[in-house]
């Protein structure tokens, strides 16, 4: 028996797709999320090197060009999902799309399942630029072995969860702007203030909690094993599943509550 994708569905998903694939900036944001892995492996691994004991991160200072080329693909991962969902009401589109979609659940679904496909490709092109920058250094002192796959691994989950909390924040707030500055002030502002609060008043765990901490955590594996902001990277990426569910949890109720 051959199984095939109901209409409606390959519908609601051709069209979120093509909301992306007709605009050159989606086409630009992964080939310059490659070319900035490229170029900042290939300096940090000339420049760095290789894990050392009782040394930051644990992957060695000659992948943080690594790190970085992922924090671009995670921006880039929140700003497309803000742009997608939120940009709906800026440029009154949402009631159109639901002429086309009606089933709320159904148009949830395609909006946050092509924003973590393509929030995946934003990482997965970060990761081999990265790769390839570390490659063509070719410094034989790096590690490339398991807890480098395990960074590799944290990087794709933490970047399609950042773009599925953008597009939740998106349809929640009705707002892109809002749902780009929102997150960005809690991660920059606001939380670095909570880690010092509770470093003050010696309860630094209270952080792990945060999804800031969680995303560290995540992608960082075995770094800063004695900073208690940080949880061990599989306790935090469970953290950071936990907030991305709760956005999309709200942003679903408000869809299905909510006149368009």
């Amino acid at each position: 028996m051959i199984r095939t994708v109901p209409a409606e569905v390959s519908r609601a998903a051709t069209a979120e797709t093509r909301k992306l694939s007709t605009l050159r900036w989606p086409w630009l944001l992964p080939a310059i999320c490659a070319m900035v892995g490229v170029v900042a492996a290939a300096v940090s691994a000339a420049l760095g090197s290789g894990p050392q004991p009782q040394q930051n991160p644990a992957t060695g200072t000659a992948t943080i060009g690594l790190y970085l080329a992922l924090a671009l693909a995670l921006a880039a991962a929140l700003v497309t999902g803000a742009l997608t969902a939120g940009g709906e009401y800026r440029h009154a589109s949402m009631p159109l799309t639901a002429l086309f979609t009606p089933d709320r659940d159904l148009l949830f679904g395609a909006k946050l399942g092509v924003t973590a496909a393509y929030s995946l490709l934003l990482g997965l092109t970060a990761e081999l630029g990265a790769i390839l920058g570390l490659v063509a250094v070719d410094r034989h002192e790096l590690e490339f072995g398991l807890r480098l796959v395990t960074v590799l691994g944290g990087g794709l989950l933490a970047a399609v969860c950042w773009g599925l909390i953008g597009a939740s924040l998106g349809l929640l707030l009705r707002s892109a702007l809002l749902a780009i500055v929102a997150p960005l002030g809690w991660l920059f502002v606001i939380e670095p203030l909570i880690w010092l609060v509770a470093h003050g008043a010696d309860v630094p765990g209270v952080a792990v909690l945060f999804p800031g901490s969680a995303t560290v955590a995540t992608i960082a594996v075995d770094s800063f094993p004695t900073n208690r902001l940080l949880a061990p990277s599989p306790a935090a990426a469970v953290v950071l599943l936990i907030w991305t569910s709760i956005a999309g949890a709200g942003a679903w109720w408000y869809l299905r509550q909510r006149d368009i």
